[in-house]
């Protein structure tokens, strides 16, 4: 891509999803997502009252005299966005292909993070991690990932989750709330969601274009995976195909929600013909 169209697209990203973010999502995202751990402040002198737990016994032997900690929620938070940069995602139908709603929903949770005064990372991931984006804060460290996204082609076309959740788990040693951004078409990663759900926060946010839930009855046709290359044609109007594809899709759907509720993962679907702030506010009121 051109350097100014890239820039010109940065900039229509930004001015939708900053706004999106300032008078929709900011108060959502601090309430669903404020920090979670607490953090020693400050000792103060031990008054009638105060809990005889807190007493700092290393100060008050110092000074012969009851002195106590004092300890605030930590509101900084880490977030760490984890997008799926397979192949998968340049599918579309409608309005957008996948990989535009992912880039947009990666902006406005960006947003929403610096507003909340956040730190924000990414892991762009395909079979493997294909670039890691330590969190920094600020506009433009998100400009910057926005623009890898518009930008980024991947090594690999291939999807696997396992990779990513064991870079993430072993690179963010405090706990960080984070965001998989993906299809979702992807190998077991049961296990290894599990164990880096027990570390992080995590959320995960299922893309999928509306003909992937049932295939139109137009004919024959040649269909490509984006993953693999490999071509396959399909009779459409046979009704028999139509219904074994549309019993997998709700096969698949089923096994995705079942996974994220055993790991204790949160979850939204969002479809690239509908708009994804709908889902998006629920799932934080929902948190």
């Amino acid at each position: 891509m051109e350097a100014t169209e890239l820039l010109k697209k940065v900039r229509r990203i930004e001015i939708k999803t900053r706004g999106l973010s300032k008078h929709i999502f900011a108060g959502e995202y601090h309430s669903a997502f404020k920090g979670r751990g607490i953090a020693f402040s400050e000792v103060r002198e031990y008054q009638y009252g105060d809990d005889i737990r807190s007493i700092d016994w290393n100060v008050t032997a110092r000074f012969n005299h009851p002195y106590i900690k004092i300890f605030e929620e930590e509101r900084e938070l880490t977030v760490m966005l984890l997008i799926d940069v397979s192949g998968s995602g340049y599918f579309g139908t409608t309005v957008s292909y996948k990989r535009d709603i992912m880039t947009e929903v990666a902006a406005v949770l960006s947003f929403s993070a610096i507003f909340n005064n956040d730190k924000i990372g990414v892991i762009f991931f395909s079979d493997k991690v294909e670039r890691f984006i330590p969190p920094q804060k600020g506009r433009k460290h998100i400009l910057r990932i926005i623009s890898e996204l518009l930008n980024f082609e991947s090594l690999s076309r291939k999807t696997n989750l396992d990779e990513p959740l064991r870079f993430l788990t072993n690179a963010i040693k405090k706990r960080c709330t984070t965001f998989i951004i993906s299809d979702f078409l992807v190998p077991d990663f049961e296990k290894t969601l599990r164990i880096a759900s027990n570390k992080h926060d995590i959320v995960a946010l299922k893309v999928f274009d509306s003909i992937e839930q049932a295939i139109p009855d137009i004919g024959l046709i040649k269909i490509v995976d984006a993953e693999t290359g490999e071509e396959k044609w399909i009779d459409t109007s046979s009704k028999f195909t139509r219904i074994a594809y549309e019993n997998w899709w709700v096969s698949h759907i089923d096994l995705i929600r079942n996974i994220f509720r055993r790991c204790g993962v949160d979850s939204a679907e969002l479809r690239t013909d509908l708009d994804y702030v709908k889902p998006l506010i629920k799932l934080f009121e929902n948190r």
